[in-house]
C-alpha cells in the first residue's frame, strides 16, 4: 500500500465498520454479506468488496447514514474510489498504471497515435493503394498486406492478455490468496454464472439506482449490450479466423455469412449499450452523483463506441475509394484499444471475476458450515 492510499483505506475501515454495526442494507447486494462476515477490513478485504461492489448505488437512498450526516457514509462512492486506486496499484507494470491513473488524457493520447500510425504505415507500404477501389476476396490485403495487418494487432493482444494474467494474479495474491487454496469447480461454476447473468447488477431485486434515486433496469440492459455484444464480436473473429486459416476463405466475406452476421449484430448491441451507459453518466453527473472512475469509464465507452462505428462504416463502405482509410483507421481503433485495456476500466473485469469467484467460495465454506452444525 503506498502512503498516499493509506488514509483511504483508514477511511474505508471507519465507514465499514459502520455499516457493520448497522447493517440496515443487508440483503441489497452481496458486498453487505461478505462485509458481515468480517470483523476488521485489511487492505485486501477492502478492495476485494470494492470489485464485488458493482456501483448500483442501491445502499445510497437506504442508508441513514449519508451526508449530511456527521458520520458521512457512502460506500458506493468510497468502494468506487478504492476500486479505482486498483486499476493502478495492480497494474503491470506498475509505472504504466501510474500514468494511466490521472485520468482519460493518456489513454486517449495512445490511442490516437495508434490511429495515425496505422494510416501512416498503410500511406508508406502502399500509399498508392489507400484510396483505390478494391472488391472481392482478399480486397482488404490489397491495401494492407496480411502481416502488417496481423503483427501489430497479435502483439497488442498479446501484451494486452500478459499484463491482465499478471494484474489480475496480483490482485488474486492479496485478495484471495494462493490458487490452490480457493480454487474448486463448484465456485466457478457459480461465479461464472454470476458474470454470465449479471445477477449482482440488480440492487436487491428492484433494480439499479444509478445515477437516479428511483430504482430501475436501464444499467442492467444496457451492461447486457454491451457483454454479449462483445462476445458476438469475438466470436465473429474466430469464425474469420476459421474460414481464412482453415477454409482458404479471404476476407471480406459477404454480408449474410456468419461472421458478417454475428459481426453486425454484436456491433450493434455494443454501440447501443456503449452509448446507453454514456448517457446515464451524463444523468449522472447533472444529478450530481460523485464517482472518481467516470473519466476512465467514460473514455473505455467511447473507445468501444468508435471501434464498432468504425468497424460498420468500413463494412458499408468496403467497396468504396475510401476502404483503406477506413481500414486503417478501424485498425488503429482497435490497436490502441487493447493497449489500453489493461490501464482501465476493463481491468474490473478481471478483478471483479476474481472478487466473484471468492463471493462463492465464501458462500459455499459458509453453506457447509451450516450443514456440518445442522
Amino acid at each position: 500500500m503506498t502512503a498516499r492510499a493509506l488514509p483511504l483505506y483508514q477511511e474505508a475501515d471507519r465507514q465499514l465498520s459502520i455499516c457493520n454495526a448497522c447493517r440496515y442494507c443487508e440483503g441489497l447486494c452481496p458486498v453487505f454479506v461478505a462485509l458481515e462476515r468480517r470483523g476488521s477490513f485489511l487492505q485486501g478485504d477492502v478492495e476485494y468488496l470494492a470489485n464485488l461492489c458493482h456501483e448500483c448505488r442501491a445502499c445510497v437512498p437506504a442508508c441513514p447514514y449519508t451526508p449530511p450526516h456527521e458520520l458521512a457514509v457512502d460506500i458506493s462512492q468510497l468502494l468506487g474510489t478504492v476500486r479505482r486506486t486498483t486499476y493502478s496499484e495492480y497494474a503491470f507494470p506498475r509505472a504504466f498504471g501510474m500514468l494511466f491513473a490521472p485520468g482519460a488524457r493518456t489513454a486517449g493520447v495512445v490511442t490516437l497515435v495508434t490511429i495515425v500510425a496505422f494510416v501512416l504505415l498503410t500511406f508508406a507500404i502502399r500509399g498508392d493503394r489507400l484510396f483505390t477501389q478494391f472488391t472481392g476476396p482478399g480486397s482488404f490485403y490489397q491495401v494492407i498486406p496480411w502481416l502488417a495487418m496481423v503483427i501489430p494487432a497479435l502483439l497488442a493482444n498479446i501484451y494486452a492478455f500478459v499484463v491482465l494474467l499478471i494484474s489480475g494474479r496480483r490482485f488474486w495474491r492479496d485478495t484471495a490468496g494462493p490458487l490452490s487454496s480457493r480454487f474448486s469447480v463448484r465456485m466457478l461454476a457459480e461465479a461464472t454464472s454470476d458474470v454470465l447473468l449479471l445477477r449482482q447488477m440488480h440492487g436487491g431485486g428492484e433494480g439499479c439506482s444509478y445515477p437516479a434515486d428511483k430504482p430501475n433496469h436501464q444499467r442492467v440492459f444496457y451492461h447486457q449490450q454491451v457483454f454479449y455484444g462483445f462476445l458476438l464480436t469475438f466470436a465473429s473473429t474466430s469464425v474469420a479466423a476459421f474460414m481464412q486459416e482453415i477454409l482458404g476463405q479471404l476476407p471480406p466475406y459477404p454480408i449474410w455469412s456468419l461472421p458478417v452476421v454475428l459481426g453486425t449484430v454484436g456491433g450493434v448491441m455494443q454501440i447501443v449499450g456503449c452509448g446507453g451507459l454514456l448517457w446515464l453518466k451524463t444523468r449522472a453527473i447533472q444529478a450530481g452523483t460523485p464517482s472518481k472512475t467516470r473519466d476512465m469509464d467514460a473514455l473505455f465507452l467511447v473507445l468501444l463506441l468508435v471501434a464498432n462505428l468504425t468497424g460498420l462504416v468500413l463494412l458499408v463502405l468496403r467497396d468504396t475509394q475510401i476502404m483503406g482509410l477506413l481500414l486503417a483507421i478501424h485498425l488503429g481503433t482497435i490497436a490502441g484499444l487493447f493497449l489500453t485495456l489493461p490501464y482501465g476500466k476493463f481491468v474490473h473485469v478481471i478483478y471483479r471475476y476474481i472478487a466473484l469467484v471468492r463471493n462463492r467460495q465464501e458462500d459455499i465454506n459458509e453453506r457447509r458450515a451450516l450443514q456440518g452444525n445442522a
